[in-house]
């Protein structure tokens, strides 16, 4: 019994992080049924290219899934009545002709989808219009119509079955793409820190990075997915751009702090600035855990005051270290790098007040507390 109650216990977890994956699973088999159940009552010649439409445009989110459907829909509509228009006017009298048709039929669909990706699928609608009339045995323009016929049938019900089937909103994956961002910056930041006082290769400085930016390549294209959504007005949410800038100038701030951070700081500033340093990693990662907590949850922002206290404590040691003038000690690189760290956490500052900012937007509701500290933040950023 212990082992089944474990390997059940093991599936659970594994359905709950592949939730998106299961739900696109059982959209698509749904979306495969339901085309093939519509194109027999339509009585459609070929009922598998309308099947495969609506399996290739069931996507992992209703954002994907209108972008896709339009693209396929324009790209097959051309293709189709190009293909359709060279099988009817170009002779097939011989072997060498029918090369000569399919060449010409294919090669602007090929240039095409190689300039424009969106219409990957018009060379693959070419061809298939140039063939069917030898499968089906109609002629050209026939065939074009009955392509448009069934990818129209495809996209139709892939599209209502991503609406109504366990419809996943790109909004919301996006919100878990910047959820898992934040949580990724708070891991890394006291890694990137470290360096200030401790030796760190540059290996691990970019492996950071580029976490970090693939995590936002990720936010950007989920994002891009819910603006297709917002388009449409299938949903009304808050718009996600002023986060995305917002994540995207808080991953600079911490690209600024690794080039601040490949090598210890010297002497004084080390011993003195090393642990304010320490506290700031800690207060802004700590910050970043409870801001990924908020939006995930659509709660308010957590407060920055324990962040703002440290940064004011590095700041007045800081000042005080400029005031013995030890900084007129320092070789020109040390002194640069030094001023870079103050620049560095300034916008990691201000960044952070923007981030509150779209917290709050994501909040179901602003109480009070949360539109003074807006207010007391200043206006927001461009």
């Amino acid at each position: 019994m212990s082992h089944l109650a474990t390997g059940w216990s093991g599936l659970r977890a594994w359905s709950a992080s592949h939730d998106a994956e299961l739900r696109l699973c059982v959209r698509s088999t749904t979306a495969a049924v339901l085309t093939l159940v519509v194109s027999q009552l339509l009585q459609l010649p070929i009922a598998l290219w309308a099947v495969l439409t609506a399996v290739i445009l069931t996507q992992i989110s209703v954002g994907r899934s209108l972008k896709a459907s339009m693209d396929y829909l324009i790209t097959t509509l051309g293709g189709a009545i190009y293909a359709g228009a060279i099988g009817a006017i170009v002779p097939h009298d011989n072997q060498f002709a029918v090369f000569a048709a399919l060449a010409i039929a294919l090669a602007p669909a090929v240039l095409l989808a190689a300039l424009y990706p969106r219409f990957s699928a018009a060379p693959f609608t070419a061809v298939m219009v140039f063939f069917a009339p030898t499968i089906t045995h109609t002629g050209p323009i026939a065939a074009a119509f009955e392509r448009v016929i069934e990818v129209a049938v495809g996209c139709v019900v892939g599209l209502v079955v991503s609406l109504v089937v366990l419809p996943a909103r790109a909004h919301d994956l996006a919100v878990k793409a910047a959820t898992e961002m934040l949580e990724l910056m708070a891991r890394s930041l006291p890694e990137l820190f470290i360096g200030f006082t401790q030796s760190l290769d540059r290996p691990t400085l970019a492996s950071i990075q580029s976490r970090i930016g693939e995590a936002f390549a990720q936010l950007d294209k989920a994002a891009l997915e819910a603006q297709h959504e917002r388009m449409t007005r299938l949903r009304a949410e808050p718009d996600q751009a002023p986060l995305l800038r917002t994540l995207l100038r808080l991953r600079h701030d911490l690209i600024m702090i690794g080039r601040a951070a490949v090598a210890p700081l010297p002497g004084a500033f080390g011993t003195r600035l090393g642990p304010w340093l320490a506290r700031v990693s800690d207060t802004v990662a700590d910050y970043l855990h409870a801001s990924a907590a908020a939006l995930s949850t659509r709660q308010g922002p957590p407060p920055l005051d324990h962040v703002e206290a440290a940064l004011d404590g590095y700041a007045t040691e800081f000042a005080a270290l400029r005031r013995q003038g030890l900084t007129r000690e320092l070789p020109d690189d040390a002194v640069e790098r030094i001023f870079a760290i103050g620049f560095a956490l300034d916008q990691l500052h201000l960044h952070l007040r923007d981030l509150a900012r779209c917290l709050a937007e994501f909040a179901p509701a602003r109480s009070a507390a949360v539109a003074r500290a807006a207010a007391r933040a200043g206006p927001a950023r461009p």
